[in-house]
C-alpha cells in the first residue's frame, strides 16, 4: 500500500511540476497583460522581482521531480550535484524576489504575511540543504530538501486552489489571504509526516537489533 502511494505520489511530481512549470511561460507569448493581468502592475512596478520569482520560481519547479530521481542520484552524482545547484540558484533568486512582492503586494496584509513567510522558509530549508550537503550530511540533507520540495510544490497547490475557487465564482482577489497560507502550511506540513514516518522506519531495524543483543 505503501510503495503504491509513494509510486502514485511520484508520477503526480512528474506530471503537475513541468505542466505547472511550462505553463507559467506563456506570458512570452501572450504578455504578462493578457496572461496575467492580475500581477501587471507588479511586473510594471517591480520588474526585476516579478521576473526573478516568475521565471526562476519555474525553473525550481521544473527541476524538483529530478532531485528525487533516486537512479540519477545514485548513478549520476555529478548531474544531480549540478541540477541541486541550478535549484538552489534559482530558489534563491525566486524566492527573494517573491518576498519583495509580498512585501509590496496590494492583496491585504493576510495575503502578505502569508506569502513573506513562505518565501523566507522556501529560501531558508534550501539554504539549509545546500549547506548541510557542503557538509557531506547526506540525510540532513534530503530531509531539508524535502522541506524544500514541498514549499516549491506550493506554485502547484496555489493554482489547484485558485481553480477551485474561481469554479466557485471567486476570483484571486477573494481568496488571496487564504491562498497564502493554504497552498504551503499543508504542503510543509506532510513533509514532515512523511519526514517522521521514515525515521520511525529507519529507527525500527537498530531498535529490534539492540532488543536482540540483550536476549
Amino acid at each position: 500500500m505503501r510503495s503504491t502511494v509513494l509510486a502514485s505520489g511520484f508520477v503526480l511530481l512528474w506530471l503537475l511540476c513541468p505542466i505547472v512549470a511550462i505553463a507559467t511561460f506563456r506570458f512570452l507569448v501572450g504578455g504578462v497583460a493578457i496572461t496575467m493581468p492580475g500581477f501587471l502592475y507588479q511586473a510594471e512596478m517591480r520588474p526585476l522581482a516579478f521576473y526573478a520569482h516568475i521565471v526562476l520560481g519555474s525553473v525550481a519547479l521544473g527541476l524538483v521531480p529530478f532531485q528525487f530521481w533516486q537512479g540519477l542520484r545514485f548513478r549520476q552524482i555529478r548531474v544531480h550535484r549540478w541540477l541541486g545547484r541550478a535549484y538552489g540558484v534559482s530558489v534563491l533568486a525566486g524566492g527573494t524576489g517573491g518576498l519583495w512582492l509580498a512585501v509590496t503586494s496590494r492583496s491585504g496584509d493576510v495575503a502578505s504575511w502569508g506569502f513573506g513567510l513562505l518565501a523566507i522558509a522556501w529560501v531558508g530549508a534550501t539554504v539549509c540543504g545546500i549547506l548541510l550537503a557542503m557538509g557531506r550530511n547526506a540525510s540532513a540533507h534530503r530531509d531539508w530538501m524535502i522541506r524544500s520540495a514541498a514549499l516549491t510544490i506550493a506554485a502547484v497547490t496555489l493554482r489547484i486552489y485558485l481553480g477551485l475557487g474561481m469554479l466557485l465564482g471567486f476570483s484571486y482577489e477573494d481568496i488571496a489571504g487564504f491562498l497564502a497560507w493554504s497552498c504551503w502550511v499543508p504542503n510543509l506540513i506532510a513533509a514532515e509526516l512523511i519526514l517522521r514516518h521514515g525515521r520511525g522506519r529507519r529507527r525500527s531495524p537498530v531498535a529490534a537489533s539492540h532488543q536482540a543483543g540483550r536476549l
